[in-house]
């Protein structure tokens, strides 16, 4: 690649919610620009996007695939993001490395508010976007009530780039609302000038006069000539269309059908005049220092099928030449990406998308330079939080040791994922966005590191404690095998402490009658009663005291008085009214206003402690609720909480407290865990 053609690139996310059409809509922009001889689709899992086999299973994006065409003489690279929200984390991690997005949707204003999270994040990150209407060629659609859909979820002010011609609800064309020239749309080619249509003068003079006044708004010159009814040169008009967009003040919107092409070429051509130059993404991304300094950021690492690391990264300055050194790690190879194809260059420019391959140690997000060690210069997108989990387990025992490495590489494709070794349950629990992100994660495990897992809800980490206060309870332990015997005697008082008070062990011996080095002993044994107590679950809040015992100058061991102090325990904990404890956790639900009732609702009927809500900082129509919420009542609310609200409802967690299980359903719990009778 040349200077010319470098300078001259541009980096295009094309982003939107599931089921709108994007990596059909790629296929489109790749086609039209000669990159491809054949549209694929979805349905034959034949898409240059979409090419990952989980992807292909499930007919839906799963993670960002890239792709580089050119069309008259600008060099794209377009970046086909997920629209799962269970998927947003590689979304918003592409979304770092672009000049633009194309914000894909369809004519459906019931659904227009699940672009909301989006559009936040694109404006919270100054991105510069367009949005396309796709599918077009629905029936009932009304392209005014669309527009306006869209703009009560935008916190900048969409204004159309172009009128819709409809006849009997079919997309034949369009009026460019700032040369106000008609086009007739033809299948497999460019659209052709018509006369102006007369009937739809009104309905464009009022999209029109809406565009002119949102870009006046930002352009006092332009304002005067409005005011003094004077017609902007269609100069000044691409001039303050290219400012403000780049600027990300407002949202050009397009009308289309990615599937007959119609609407592609428009748009192609507004991004080659309007969008913003690499060197101006980079400036608005702070990128500063020597102009010939190389400087890169990874926006997504794949593990490939036969083993091999690349790293999707955007080189923001410099130049990348193959070996290059970067913190500290070769590049194996520069690459430039059409989906799982890979074309090996010897040189990446500023403002280019490739991949590099083997950078060993190095992760998504992380800034790329000529230093030895690794830094993060450049900010990223911050990584979610995880809000479902399934417990895992290999199918072959043998194939434990090679989980963890494994899961290592799932972590480094995709960061929002996470996983833990539990300290109460000991199980191995994969946490995620969600069902579909965690079973995805799961198929990467099976086809990629050949490790098939069994999977379950993960269990409660409940506990017990104890509600009454017994004293001098008795425990002797005494055992004769030959020679030396065992001999342990001791007298324990337990009580409760306080909720959190956690575990207090003491003694209160006088005059020797258990020695000083067998009281370890006792409060070993005490300790390890406690780990599974009379109802099968760990004991907390509870206080032991030694006050009495006896011992044997021969037989007695700190052993013994172990087992003594066992004893004793086992003796004494069912007289203290043992009793269940669940973990409760604060939660912080985020939802559009219009549906906190029905979320108040979900949260009621999981049991949960309303604490209040309030109208959500910085998000205009949305609320946050606080609430209480026992952790065994969690495990499908994610599932429940999206469907109450379209998909975008999401929520905050961390563990609070301990609290009494409710009797029946203690005993429900006790059955299940086979101590139905409380006894140990």
């Amino acid at each position: 690649m040349n200077e010319k053609v470098k300078s001259g690139s541009r980096n295009v996310a094309i982003v939107g919610p599931y089921l709108s059409g994007k990596t059909t809509f790629l296929e489109s922009l790749l086609f039209v620009t000669g990159a491809i001889y054949r549209k694929g689709s979805v349905k034959d899992g034949n898409t240059v996007g979409d090419s990952a086999a989980e992807s292909r299973d499930r007919q839906m994006s799963v993670e960002v695939s890239a792709a580089s065409t050119e069309y008259n003489g600008t060099c794209f690279t377009f970046v086909d993001c997920p629209g799962s929200v269970e998927f947003a984390q590689e979304t918003y991690n592409a979304l770092m490395g672009v000049d633009a997005a194309i914000v894909v949707c369809e004519p459906i204003t019931d659904r227009v508010l699940t672009l909301a999270p989006l559009f936040k994040f694109l404006d919270d990150w100054q991105i510069p976007h367009l949005v396309f209407v796709n599918k077009m060629d629905r029936t009932n659609i009304h392209v005014l009530e669309t527009l306006h859909a869209l703009k009560a979820v935008s916190s900048r002010p969409l204004v159309a780039h172009q009128y819709p011609i409809m006849k009997e609800e079919e997309l034949t064309g369009f009026i460019d609302l700032v040369t106000e020239q008609a086009y007739k749309y033809h299948a497999g080619k460019a659209a052709d000038p018509i006369p102006f249509p007369e009937s739809l003068k009104a309905e464009e003079h009022t999209a029109r006069a809406e565009m002119l006044e949102a870009l006046a708004n930002f352009d006092d010159h332009l304002l005067e000539e409005l005011l003094e009814d004077i017609e902007p040169p269609q100069e000044e008009i691409l001039k303050d269309l290219k400012l403000e967009l780049s600027a990300d003040l407002v949202v050009p919107v397009f009308f289309g059908v990615a599937q007959q092409d119609y609407g592609v070429r428009p748009l192609l051509e507004a991004l080659q005049r309007e969008a913003p130059e690499p060197e101006i993404t980079a400036e608005r991304r702070g990128i500063l220092g020597k102009a010939n300094a190389p400087k890169a950021q990874v926006l997504k690492t794949f593990y490939t099928p036969q083993g091999g690391k690349l790293s999707l990264v955007r080189v923001w300055q410099g130049k990348l030449t193959d070996g290059i050194v970067l913190n500290g790690v070769r590049v194996g190879g520069i690459y430039r990406v059409m989906g799982q194809q890979m074309q090996t260059v010897n040189e990446a420019f500023a403002g280019e998308i490739v991949a590099l391959s083997r950078l060993d140690g190095i992760k998504t997000g992380d800034s790329l330079s000529l230093q030895q060690k690794n830094t993060s210069e450049f900010p990223f997108s911050q990584q979610l939080e995880p809000v479902y989990a399934l417990a895992i387990a290999p199918e072959k025992r043998n194939d434990e040791v090679k989980l963890s490495a494994a899961i290592a590489k799932l972590l480094e494709e995709d960061p929002s994922l996470a996983w833990e070794q539990h300290g109460d349950t000991h199980e191995v629990i994969l946490w995620g966005q969600g069902e579909i992100h965690l079973q995805v994660a799961l198929d990467r495990l099976r086809r990629k590191y050949n490790l098939p897992m069994t999977t379950q809800l993960p269990q409660v980490a409940y506990k017990e404690t104890i509600r009454k206060e017994v004293s001098a309870v008795h425990g002797r332990y005494k055992h004769q095998s030959g020679g030396h015997g065992q001999f342990g005697d001791v007298y324990l008082d337990i009580k409760p402490l306080d909720r959190g008070e956690g575990f207090n062990f003491r003694e209160t011996i006088v005059g020797g009658v258990v020695p000083r080095q067998y009281i370890p002993g006792v409060e070993v044994g005490v300790r390890e009663f406690l780990s599974h107590g009379p109802l099968g679950f760990p004991v907390v809040d509870v206080a032991v005291t030694l006050t009495n015992g006896s011992y044997h100058n021969v037989d007695s061991s700190e052993q013994a008085f172990k087992q003594a102090a066992r004893v004793a325990m086992q003796t004494g904990m069912p007289q203290c009214q043992p009793t269940l404890l669940e973990p409760i956790v604060r939660l912080e639900v985020m939802n559009p206003s219009e549906f906190t009732a029905k979320v108040l609702q979900l949260l009621s009927g999981r049991r949960g402690q309303i604490l209040g809500y309030q109208g959500r900082n910085d998000w205009q129509g949305w609320d946050n609720i606080s609430a209480y919420l026992p952790q065994a009542e969690m495990q499908n609310f994610i599932i429940e909480l999206r469907s109450l609200t379209l998909g975008v409802g999401s929520f905050h967690w961390e563990y609070d407290h301990l609290q009494e299980v409710p009797e029946k359903l203690a005993e429900r719990i006790l059955i299940a865990n086979g101590n139905g009778n409380g006894n140990k």
